[in-house]
């Protein structure tokens, strides 16, 4: 039996880092003989980090809707080239090509030079305001990041010191936020994201455009438990369940939790979603909310007014 490679990692760590299911690899693994993992002392399964490259980016075209069977017979090279192909109306928006500022943090992040890039979206958000900041600068610059990663520009260590920088900025930003006065201060918004979704960035999105509005935010952080937002929805009182969801989640996966959780929680408690999942546009679940971060600001007003009406 040949020697396991220090650097391989069990089907647990797979799992996490991919978003692809234990029972997904076993199934390719017997269908299509990929991925071929190593085996231990013990007979547990150990992928090299290849492999693991290799299923990142057979997960983000799976997202765009590309069949895993002949996402699994190509190369890593033709994988990076699909990943790199824009629909026409992304191409058309310019985002990428067009924001010099977007691409210079692009830079500081491939150069590694973290405390900059941290000083100059800490400037950069001083001098527009947290909300202009999320939405013109933060939340383009985090699609560019995703869209470089899945194109092989970026490794994915730097897309986590990208995500480490971004999360030391947004925290000390929210945390310098005035908190609104009084225990009543409504609405009560509890923050988190469902199992398997690792993607925090656009929890702290909103979280801050909900504190600049004057919202209480309790945050879960990620990964939590569908039985247990409901439990600690309950024990905050909260008034809304703000979920995000990135490219990366799994349609059925995202529609199945928000069904769940529906179910789950008191009616007057409501759901907002935001993020990049599709789905959430194209199939919006009932008595769901779907929204832009723009239209934060909006909504809250909404519920407000509908509060004070007794509705």
């Amino acid at each position: 039996m040949p020697i396991p490679s220090p650097d391989a990692l069990n089907i647990s760590a797979v799992e996490r880092e991919t978003g692809l299911s234990k029972d997904t690899l076993r199934m390719w693994e017997r269908r299509y003989n990929f991925p071929l993992p190593q085996r231990d002392a013990l007979g547990e399964r150990l992928y090299l980090p290849e492999q693991v490259d290799k299923l990142r980016m057979i997960k983000k075209l799976m997202d765009l809707g590309h069949r895993p069977g002949r996402l699994v017979a190509a190369d890593i090279g033709t994988l990076r080239a699909m990943a790199q192909q824009r629909p026409k109306e992304s191409e058309e928006s310019g985002l990428r090509d067009e924001r010099e500022d977007l691409l210079h943090y692009i830079a500081l992040c491939k150069a590694h030079r973290t405390q900059e890039m941290q000083r100059e979206l800490t400037q950069c958000l001083l001098r527009m305001g947290m909300f202009r900041f999320v939405v013109e600068v933060l939340a383009p610059l985090t699609v560019m990041v995703g869209d470089y990663w899945a194109g092989g520009q970026l490794a994915v260590f730097e897309e986590h010191l990208y995500t480490e920088t971004v999360q030391f900025v947004m925290r000390n930003a929210i945390g310098a936020i005035p908190a609104a006065d009084g225990a009543a201060v409504r609405p009560r918004i509890l923050l988190t994201t469902i199992p398997q979704e690792l993607h925090g960035i656009g929890l702290l999105m909103s979280e801050a455009i909900f504190a600049l509005e004057g919202a209480r935010c309790i945050s879960l952080g990620v990964q939590t438990p569908v039985s247990e937002i409901v439990q600690a929805a309950k024990a905050q009182a909260a008034d809304i369940v703000a979920l995000s969801f990135s490219a990366a989640a799994r349609p059925a996966h995202v529609l199945q939790a928000l069904a769940d959780l529906r179910a789950a929680l008191p009616p007057a408690v409501e759901i907002w979603t935001g993020g990049r999942c599709a789905v959430l546009a194209r199939r919006p679940p009932a008595n769901v909310r779907v929204l832009e971060l723009h239209e934060a600001p909006g909504a809250l007003t909404q519920w407000r007014r509908g509060r004070l009406a007794g509705t």
